[in-house]
């Protein structure tokens, strides 16, 4: 992004709302209480120092409805105040020929797409070479009834361990640098492209 423009980046939230890891050592999560709080507190503040919009970047995808949630309600106690809820991977174009959509329904934790971009960014960080192992990959997961789904329009409230022993849900074993050096560049293509159009704009309308 061109530093120019009048964007200010806070300091990121390393944890968040993640009760659907628990189960597996080493996650830490906030009770949903205390997320809605924190960023009410936060949204609160930035509405008195005068900003005119708030966007809670957000790529996790277990806390969006909660992030939805405290932003309509950020709108109505914070009136001067424009609030956009954002989540990485949704709307951005190009996606679907980068990744199978087998990721796309199921891979939602550690799956092809999350550990191809961890080994682009920062290899180090992805522990040996057990997401090649095939015994790592969920193939636990049942189908379900016609209409249904993990995520998406008729969801459930799934825990990661109904749907894995091994904390992945999809399949990591394709999983390479290259392909998260791509879906980078998608990512951040789009999302420089809504952030000046943003700018350029009036957009969301407050009245």
């Amino acid at each position: 992004m061109p530093e120019n423009l009048p964007i200010w980046m806070m300091p990121s939230q390393p944890i968040g709302f993640s009760p659907e890891h628990k189960d597996f050592p080493g996650t830490l999560t906030l009770s949903a209480n205390v997320l809605l709080s924190l960023v009410t507190d936060v949204g609160q503040q930035i509405a008195s120092m005068g900003f005119k919009r708030l966007v809670f970047f957000n790529a996790h995808g277990g806390q969006i409805g909660l992030l939805q949630a405290v932003s309509r309600q950020l709108r109505i106690q914070c009136p001067s105040l424009a609030v956009l809820p954002c989540f990485l991977w949704s709307g951005v174009p190009g996606l679907d020929k980068l990744l199978p959509d087998k990721e796309v329904e199921e891979g939602l934790h550690a799956a092809l797409a999350e550990t191809s971009l961890m080994l682009h960014m920062d290899g180090d960080l992805v522990r040996n070479d057990s997401y090649l192992d095939k015994k790592n990959s969920s193939d636990e997961i049942i189908s379900t009834p016609q209409g249904w789904s993990l995520e998406g329009a008729s969801p459930c409230a799934w825990l990661t361990k109904d749907l894995s022993s091994s904390g992945v849900i999809g399949d990591a074993t394709s999983s390479n640098p290259a392909l998260g050096a791509a879906l980078e560049n998608a990512l951040i293509d789009h999302w420089k492209s809504l952030f000046i159009s943003l700018l350029d704009s009036d957009w969301p309308p407050i009245k």
